[in-house]
């Protein structure tokens, strides 16, 4: 698509005199300023810290939408989500998903279960690094029908980054103070971690913690070649401690180990 010159100048006419304040009003801005530029079905903005249940900023979503693209994404599947781990390395820039995502990820139980129900054909996010270990994504997502973002498109998405790093910059400087609130809000209902069993998952499940690295990299959509180079060991060795684990789980495929992890994540 050709670039709306007028609809550019006017999303940016405001952003002279600071962005308007509010989630809706900064999230509005950047989808006028993306659609001047790029088509997209889809747009969203999450921000993470650590191991957080991330906060959801803006979305253009549906009611029905926003319970597969943010309520649900929420409730557990972030943690295996290649954007959560890429917010968190942190890898500045543009991303298209592909670019982030493990070898086996579209193989993935995580990606059959959760990540097709989405229908996308392609999601490409704005990387936002901010202080105290806080990271803004913006999404842009296209659905199956209308095909991935050209090469030219992404090319001018990666020209507009610094503009967009202005844009969250000014629109969403006390993030920290958000997500400690947020946390706060959890241990007066009486849960002491940032995610209910983000870090106890597989100690409960009697795990070592090599063999909880190993299967929380499966489960990403990392093949036993691609854990073992990520932990410096064999191959060989990824595969007996996989057998071990569903040894122990008394299961035999990763569907049950998926199930058992988001099961748990629950608790």
């Amino acid at each position: 698509m050709g670039i709306d010159l007028e609809a550019l100048f006017k999303t940016l006419g405001p952003m002279i005199g600071g962005v308007p304040g509010g989630d809706e009003e900064a999230g509005h801005l950047f989808c006028t300023l993306m659609r001047s530029l790029v088509s997209f079905d889809y747009a969203v903005v999450f921000a993470y810290r650590e191991k957080e249940r991330p906060i959801d900023l803006y979305s253009t979503f549906t009611a029905d939408e926003h319970v597969i693209f943010v309520s649900l994404y929420q409730a557990g599947p972030f943690l295996l989500d290649p954007f959560y781990h890429a917010a968190r390395e942190p890898k500045p820039g543009v991303w298209r998903m592909r670019e982030l995502a493990p070898d086996r990820f579209f193989s993935s139980e995580y990606f059959r279960s959760y990540y097709t129900q989405t229908r996308l054909a392609e999601e490409i996010g704005f990387f936002i690094v901010l202080e105290h270990g806080i990271t803004v994504v913006l999404s842009l997502m296209r659905r199956e029908q209308s095909g991935v973002f050209p090469a030219a498109e992404f090319s001018l998405l990666e020209k507009v980054e610094p503009l967009v790093v202005g844009l969250v910059c000014q629109a969403w400087p006390d993030l920290g103070r958000r997500f400690d609130a947020a946390l706060a809000k959890r241990e007066r209902g009486g849960r002491k971690s940032a995610h209910p069993a983000a870090d106890r998952v597989w100690r409960n499940l009697n795990l070592t913690g090599r063999e909880a690295s190993i299967v929380e990299l499966v489960l990403q959509g990392h093949s036993s070649e691609s854990v073992g180079l990520r932990l410096g060991i064999s191959t060989g060795t990824v595969k007996v401690h996989r057998r071990n684990v569903y040894r122990k789980l008394g299961i035999s495929s990763q569907t049950q180990l998926l199930s058992i992890y988001l099961k748990n994540l629950g608790q």
